[in-house]
């Protein structure tokens, strides 16, 4: 059986630690490979690798940087379509989904192209009688990014890309779920030009996250995932002098009024929500009906959830593959069951789907959970996979109000004719990112990616402007050049302009 070793310095490698874990296929349930598994001297070996390669890197131009992603752009695209597999045998999600989070991830590279246009300093003539300021940003040394099974290569791409681009090395330590695609976008870079160390990649476990925690030569941590996850990451990197990206869990709720066109809601919510079998960060798990919309609303949202065609990932007519693991099916199991047992009105039931060919595949169906009340472990928690709770409210006041006392504050849309709506929604919701009749609002790359409460946790979005400050420090000059012989008496008062 194939095991997948970890990449460091330009290189495959085994590392020390003799640990694998299971990798599956989901459509099948059966272990596909291995994968190792780093301990802490591993993890010192690539920190310590990316730290040699930045005394180089640190200082290479923009134009050296610039035409490695240029390349790294190009090579994305040629080897789609076998990242897109990769992705769909190891996560599960169809091939089609996979190819849209290359993507999707692309374009973060793409805005990396530009990098020496974003990091151009400011500067100030004759702030005083010759003396000048100016500024410019430097990067910070090694970079380290912590990342989920649900997007094993597009979250990737939110960080190194940029990180690289400004100047820093990099140590991803990807899920060890879907480990695979991290060490082909690996071998990539090295064939677009990038030095060796720039980019080291180490599989692993909680061992391998503790040690890039800990380690004295990384300089910022990145990471996406849950939220309890996310706030022992921020709390242990910072306790360490670090710069740390902690981005949580959502409960990302989808408003619709009654003015809405319910069968353009009803088939976008029902792909937000089902899409990769629900296991997004901005999947839309809540649907809020408001007043009159409600019934008409359900309706239409059964028979939608009763047309997706359930497969595995590489077959082109499947629309939903399985989830992940077996843990993450009955997760979704015990939720479905939760909700009805509190109370809610079991619409569409996902359980107990079994398909022929495919019968120890990790997969459940669509469910829908109607009149779904915010006490109900169905809407409270986050479950991760293809169940939609529809929320009822009398009005767009009572559905703002719903949205903003929930914990999780990442994304949210509304569904609506009315803009005075749609702006008063936008203006009061209390959540990072918002669609107008867009159910999955995931900004471009030239913005940044972060939602608020309990799905950032602190004050650092991703990619885009906010990633460019993130990944790099500024520097502030003030200088005076004297002519020759010239004598200037030096002030022992604070310095003034004059």
């Amino acid at each position: 059986m194939t095991t997948i070793e970890h990449w460091i310095g330009g290189a495959l490698t085994a590392g020390g630690s003799e640990r694998t874990g299971d990798v599956f296929n989901p459509a099948t349930g059966e272990v596909a490979r291995q994968v190792r598994l780093a301990g802490a001297a591993d993890v010192d070996a690539a920190v310590r690798t990316a730290a040699k390669a930045f005394e180089s890197w640190g200082d290479s131009s923009l134009s050296q940087r610039t035409k490695v992603m240029f390349r790294f752009r190009e090579l994305l695209v040629e080897h789609e379509d076998e990242m897109a597999r990769l992705i769909s045998a190891e996560h599960g999600k169809v091939v089609e989904d996979a190819r849209g989070e290359i993507i999707r991830g692309r374009e973060v590279v793409e805005y990396a192209c530009g990098i020496a246009d974003v990091l151009k300093g400011s500067y100030s003539d004759q702030v005083s009688r010759g003396i000048d300021v100016f500024n410019f940003r430097q990067p910070l040394g090694v970079c380290a990014g912590i990342t989920p099974f649900n997007f094993p290569i597009m979250v990737p791409m939110w960080m190194h890309p940029v990180a690289i681009a400004t100047g820093n090395t990099f140590v991803l330590k990807p899920s060890e779920r879907d480990p695979s695609v991290s060490n082909l976008v690996a071998e990539l870079y090295a064939e677009a030009g990038l030095p060796d160390g720039v980019f080291n990649v180490v599989h692993g476990d909680k061992t391998a996250v503790d040690a890039l925690l800990d380690h004295d030569e990384v300089a910022a941590v990145s990471f996406v995932g849950s939220t309890p996850i996310a706030k022992y990451i921020h709390q242990r990197a910072t306790e360490n002098g670090k710069r740390v990206q902690a981005l949580g869990g959502a409960k990302n709720h989808a408003v619709v009024l009654p003015d809405a066109d319910l069968e353009f809601a009803a088939n976008h919510l029902t792909a937000a929500a089902y899409g990769s079998a629900g296991q997004r960060c901005m999947a839309i798990s809540v649907g809020v009906a408001v007043g009159e919309a409600g019934d008409a609303l359900v309706e239409v949202l059964k028979r939608k959830a009763e047309e997706v065609k359930v497969g595995p990932g590489d077959d082109p007519a499947s629309e939903m593959g399985p989830v992940v693991t077996p843990a993450a099916r009955d997760r979704v199991i015990r939720a479905v069951e939760s909700g009805q047992a509190q109370g809610a009105d079991l619409v569409v039931d996902g359980r107990g789907l079994s398909l022929p060919g495919h019968e120890d595949g990790f997969f459940v169906g669509p469910s829908l959970l109607d009149k779904v009340t915010a006490d109900m472990d169905a809407y409270r928690e986050e479950i991760f996979g293809p169940v939609l709770s529809v929320a009822r409210a009398a009005d767009v006041t009572e559905a703002i109000e719903l949205i903003n006392a929930n914990p999780y504050g990442n994304g949210t849309a509304i569904f609506t004719s009315s803009g005075a709506a749609a702006r008063r929604f936008q203006r009061e919701v209390k959540v990072g990112m918002i669609g107008v009749n867009v159910p999955i609002p995931v900004p471009m790359s030239y913005y940044s990616f972060g939602g608020w409460k309990d799905s950032l946790i602190g004050d650092s979005p991703i990619h885009g402007p906010e990633g460019v400050r993130f990944y790099t420090r500024a520097k502030t000059v003030t200088s005076r050049w004297p002519e020759v012989r010239q004598t200037v008496d030096a002030a022992f008062h604070f310095p003034t302009s004059n």
